[in-house]
């Protein structure tokens, strides 16, 4: 098996390390790892692509790239030149220091590098693990992502639908924030809505006069409903959520034509 793998924490990134041992043993000894992931941190620019300008791409080792863009143009860049005659058998973008459940998807570079390999019609898992006070303590924080992380890819390639549609089934998924030993199971999700915080700014002045504004989370570790990604995480479970990149509404369609056309 082929796989490539990305992130938006950047090519240094230890949760990058951690993806790498998971597919490496999801791959097996016969496989190869190819990576391709951003110079620099990238985090909160979801599926953004470098349209209007050109992105620099450096080979750093055997089958190691790091490039100038985002998670999205970081798998664009694996398929269409580093791997553009033996493409991937499966994508996986991570493991993302810090959860991508609810509202965060959105906003998501790991969300969007597995997006733009399901645009590219390729099978794609995006991994995040949560971080709270028990993962605080650990000795690794990923403890959780590296002991699960291996058997819940070979589970989901071999349970998981993988259309070939238009907008192909991608999936989400976030370990909990505790220890390996403490995940409780894994649970499939849809994704959940922090209903008591946004993300917001704070102004702060630079010693030269100029003003800045910081942008802010806020709470993380409450349920957001029974049946959600953050609920199974905060309660100790690995969340599984298929996704799509299609947007419409497709809930209001049939009401919206009656009353528009």
């Amino acid at each position: 098996m082929r796989i490539l793998i990305t992130n938006d924490d950047g090519i240094n990134a230890p949760g990058l390390a951690v993806l790498q041992a998971i597919a490496e043993e999801v791959a097996g000894p016969g496989g190869e790892i190819w990576t391709v992931a951003p110079a620099f941190e990238q985090s909160g620019v979801g599926h953004c692509i470098s349209y209007s300008h050109p992105t620099m791409i450096a080979e750093l080792g055997p089958r190691r790239f790091a490039a100038e863009g985002s998670p999205a143009d970081c798998v664009l860049a694996g398929v269409h030149d580093v791997l553009v005659d033996q493409h991937p058998d499966l994508v996986l973008s991570g493991v993302n220091r810090g959860n991508n459940a609810g509202e965060n998807t959105l906003y998501s570079g790991t969300i969007g590098g597995a997006m733009e390999a399901a645009l590219q019609g390729l099978p794609a898992i995006a991994l995040s693990q949560f971080i709270g006070p028990r993962t605080q303590v650990l000795d690794d924080p990923f403890d959780a992502a590296i002991h699960h992380g291996a058997a819940l890819v070979r589970r989901l390639l071999e349970h998981g639908h993988w259309d070939e549609g238009a907008y192909r089934t991608f999936y989400n998924v976030n370990f909990p924030p505790c220890a390996a030993a403490d995940v409780r199971g894994t649970r499939v999700t849809s994704q959940g809505f922090r209903d008591y915080t946004t993300f917001g700014v704070e102004p702060v002045q630079s010693p030269s006069g100029r003003r800045f504004l910081w942008v802010r989370g806020g709470r993380q570790h409450e349920p957001t409903g029974p049946g959600t990604d953050v609920t199974a995480n905060v309660e100790g479970y690995i969340s599984v959520t298929p996704m799509r990149a299609d947007l419409t509404a497709h809930d209001i369609l049939d009401s919206l034509r009656e009353r528009l056309e």
